[in-house]
């Protein structure tokens, strides 16, 4: 089986990071667990550096100030490709809306694809509890970004992914352009576009979060808008040249 480190960005996630790490932890794999935190006024960090003290295996990056989860996910994918014993990446949100009971099956599945993806919209995937206007947002989401980007898989704003090493390597991330949540579909479309390495859906149950704030703001869903177009016409610039 893949030894995966499992990458988990947090920004006040103080009611849910210590649930979800003890739910990995309870799988009994053998795992990183990388958090990257961005300096969380709630003491996220805190609570990860005290868990850490218990399980080695437990890593935590503390950056200064809030710079965004794109930079977050940059981060610690650059920490995992320094990481020799590791063999894949899987990435998921702290607020406990990605289930790690998932991540076996990431794990069988990423012996055969590049990257896996766990996907609300295949048969078998749902969100449950999501506001009816969030699902509304999340089903725009995922037409927009295939019409414009010209991505295949059905749910391409999932955040709940699985790479495999010599994809991370491979697509140059120190190129990556997006600081925040854009980043998800920047790395799938250079993943499927450009580099054109296989790609598997796997269906999951999306649970909205418990406890804290949600991070999407008006803000993020305008920059959520313009980067795909942004994207698109930068890569049709390049042909040109």
């Amino acid at each position: 089986m893949p030894k995966p480190l499992i990458l988990i960005p947090t920004y006040n996630e103080a009611k849910n990071i210590e649930v979800l790490i003890n739910q990995i932890l309870s799988l009994n794999i053998s795992c990183l667990i990388l958090v990257v935190d961005d300096n969380s006024p709630d003491g996220t960090g805190k609570i990860v550096d005290k868990l850490a003290l218990r399980h080695p295996q437990i890593k935590i990056i503390h950056r200064q100030g809030k710079r965004g989860r794109g930079l977050a996910g940059i981060e610690g994918m650059l920490y995992f490709l320094q990481e020799k014993e590791m063999d894949c990446l899987i990435e998921m949100d702290a607020d406990l809306s990605h289930d790690p009971s998932y991540i076996p099956e990431f794990l069988k599945e990423i012996q055969d694809y590049g990257l896996v993806i766990g996907s609300r919209t295949i048969k078998g995937g749902a969100e449950k509890y999501r506001h009816i206007i969030r699902k509304w947002i999340s089903l725009f989401a995922h037409v927009y970004l295939r019409l414009i980007l010209g991505l295949k898989v059905r749910d391409p704003s999932s955040g709940y992914r699985c790479f495999r090493k010599e994809v991370l390597a491979k697509i140059g991330l120190d190129k990556f352009i997006s600081q925040g949540p854009s980043l998800v579909s920047e790395i799938l479309y250079v993943v499927s576009q450009k580099n054109n390495f296989s790609i598997k859906e796997i269906p999951i149950i999306f649970e909205d979060r418990k406890f804290g704030d949600s991070k999407l703001t008006l803000k993020i869903l305008l920059q959520n808008l313009i980067f795909p177009l942004r994207l698109r016409l930068n890569s049709l610039l390049q042909k040109f040249k």
